[in-house]
């Protein structure tokens, strides 16, 4: 199937390791101009020339106002912006009780206000050019809550509610915003929760971990030409994790 990548300039948040950087490395092979961004400047420099990644910006998204001026400057290097992801790092986990209003604010700043900035500031281009593609990485756990994950599971299921909501509003534009809900994945974010493998893989039908790989395929088709009529949608990359349809 020819995607109709080539040429394309996009922006992978989070992308220094990870499910961010295996969707950015995913476009770039397909043939799109790709910048990427995390926190650390010598790991996202690292990360940039391995992939071959035509710009990587240093960019803290916990500060208020990062996403609007990152989503400037990936234009500036890119010559304008067609393909949004957005993607940070999981908030702490904890039961209510214990998580302080510092916690819930970093973790609204961080997985909230940084992805409506970095949209917001993405529409005006690609309403100009009448074609856009936004994803929004998020967790099987805005559809199924997973335990002391609160600031995850709450802010999660909202941003899912946002995607429709948007969808609804850009559609008519030739935009398009879908939210990647990935399940338990081979990644470092796993390895900081700290959980045994047995434990996660006697719960998924699949009877694995997920690869990156696999969740960077899916993100590269809802960016492509031919998923120009699939909006609104959250869908899910957790080898028969989640138990609602």
């Amino acid at each position: 199937m020819e995607l109709k990548l080539k040429g394309k300039r996009a922006l992978v948040q989070g992308a220094s390791q990870g499910l961010g950087r295996a969707i950015a490395e995913a476009l770039i092979q397909e043939g799109a101009k790709v910048a990427i961004c995390s926190r650390d400047p010598d790991r996202i420099a690292k990360a940039g020339r391995e992939i071959g990644a035509a710009a990587a910006i240093a960019a803290d998204l916990n500060h208020p106002g990062a996403g609007t001026t990152l989503i400037k400057m990936a234009e500036e290097h890119l010559g304008g912006l067609d393909i949004l992801v957005t993607n940070t790092g999981g908030p702490p986990k904890g039961a209510f009780e214990e998580l302080t209003v510092a916690q819930w604010q970093e973790g609204f700043q961080s997985l909230w206000l940084s992805a409506t900035d970095s949209i917001r500031a993405a529409l005006p281009g690609m309403r100009k050019r009448q074609w856009g593609r936004i994803l929004l990485v998020t967790s099987v756990a805005g559809r199924e809550p997973m335990n002391h994950m609160n600031v995850s599971n709450g802010l999660r299921a909202g941003l899912l509610g946002l995607t429709k909501s948007i969808s609804n509003e850009i559609a008519k534009d030739g935009i398009t915003i879908n939210a990647l809900l990935p399940g338990y994945t081979d990644t470092e974010r796993l390895q900081e929760l700290n959980i045994p493998k047995e434990r996660i893989t006697s719960q998924i039908p699949a009877g694995r971990l997920g690869k990156p790989e696999e969740l960077a395929a899916l993100a590269t088709f809802l960016s492509s030409e031919p998923a120009a009529y699939i909006t609104g949608q959250a869908i899910a990359c957790d080898g028969g994790y989640l138990r609602s349809i």
